[in-house]
């Protein structure tokens, strides 16, 4: 069939991409799923900045690259093998698929999955397939998903159903910034009642993580940012305190809203120098966690005697250390019972031909999520 998808052709265009446009909205072929795939009609899908280390090139993938990660939308055929989805059906995307065999998806940790992670770096689909082209020209998937666009093809193993009651423009959501933001709280650091968090990177994902803290019963939540915007957003949201990550003194505030330091100190701003700060407003015997993915050659100096002497720990988190198919339902559950309100992140809905407009908006920090909105 032919769709209208959002096609990255090279890497590196110059800002503003209003003018620039290195996503061109072009008619391509969307090959029919094949076995263990699903056809889905995209309802909505959010802007992130994995997208946008895509198309500034700090992370490289294959082009030419149908590109968008962070979707929801309904299921209209299924492929052979495919017994537990059918037309109709509700899902949203999750941009690392898990094959359940590997020695990762093994240990229950399918974030980690390696023939997903392999897939991901190749822009193929899970089962090795690539469903994009244009004439003779194959269209790479983006992290098998491809979601910047009207339909898409992709493993089963990319997709988590969901109830028909949440509006999917929300949903979408639960694929990216909140699966890695609340799963970074919950999963990987593990926030009990009671104990400190401090959060660096306001953006979708970093907000998501003051609602999964407060979620979770942290007694003290602090919001770290650059954005006056997105800091009284946070405060709004129910941080305890919030710093702006220009003073000088930042690193001293938080620490001293938090009592000598956080517990958790979450980054979430893909900066070496972000991550290096949130170190510093961690307590002894505190852990910090990123998620933050800045490009491949930035390192973290770390005070390897602080390391040791104050039992300090350092964890990575990716895609929130989740389980899709456990976490999603229990993020909307959360969701509808007015925990997690996510909704209040989406910071307006775009027409597809605005998505390069729209990806300035998001370098520039005056937006949180945007959401391509295919419903009209």
């Amino acid at each position: 069939m032919k769709i209208k998808a959002a096609v990255l052709r090279s890497m590196g265009a110059p800002m503003p991409y209003a003018q620039s446009q290195p996503l061109h909205i072009e008619e391509v072929e969307l090959d029919r799923p094949g076995r263990d795939e699903v056809l889905v009609k995209i309802a909505a899908a959010g802007l992130c900045h994995s997208d946008l280390s895509v198309i500034n090139g700090s992370r490289p993938r294959p082009m030419p690259m149908a590109i968008g990660h962070e979707a929801a939308g309904v299921v209209v055929e299924v492929g052979d093998g495919v017994d537990d989805l059918k037309p109709g059906d509700h899902v949203v995307m999750v941009f690392m698929p898990s094959c359940g065999h590997c020695q990762p998806c093994s240990q229950g940790r399918p974030a980690l999955c390696e023939p997903g992670a392999v897939a991901n770096g190749k822009g193929e689909l899970l089962t090795g397939a690539i469903r994009l082209h244009e004439g003779e020209e194959t269209i790479h998937h983006h992290l098998g998903c491809s979601a910047f666009a009207d339909h898409a093809v992709v493993s089963r193993r990319s997709l988590v159903r969901i109830d028909k009651d949440i509006p999917l423009d929300v949903a979408a959501l639960f694929g990216c910034a909140v699966l890695t933001g609340v799963g970074a709280v919950v999963n990987t650091a593990r926030v009990q009642a009671g104990e400190t968090v401090a959060v660096v990177g306001l953006g979708g994902v970093g907000l998501a993580a003051v609602l999964g803290a407060l979620a979770a019963g942290a007694a003290r939540v602090v919001a770290v940012d650059l954005s006056p915007e997105k800091l009284q957003l946070a405060k709004d949201l129910g941080a305890t305190g919030v710093v702006d990550a220009r003073a000088p003194d930042a690193i001293e505030q938080v620490r001293a809203l938090t009592g000598a330091g956080a517990d958790f100190v979450f980054e979430f701003a893909g900066s070496a120098r972000a991550l290096e700060n949130a170190y510093k407003m961690t307590k002894r015997g505190g852990t910090t966690v990123t998620a933050g993915l800045p490009p491949p050659d930035a390192v973290l100096p770390v005070n390897i005697v602080s390391l040791v002497a104050e039992e300090r720990t350092v964890k990575g988190s990716y895609i929130g250390t989740c389980v899709p198919v456990r976490d999603v339902p229990r993020y909307i559950e959360l969701y509808k019972a007015g925990r997690l309100p996510v909704d209040r992140l989406m910071s307006g809905r775009i027409p597809l031909q605005d998505i390069n407009a729209g990806f300035d908006r998001l370098h520039d920090g005056s937006v949180v999520r945007l959401v391509v909105d295919f419903q009209g």
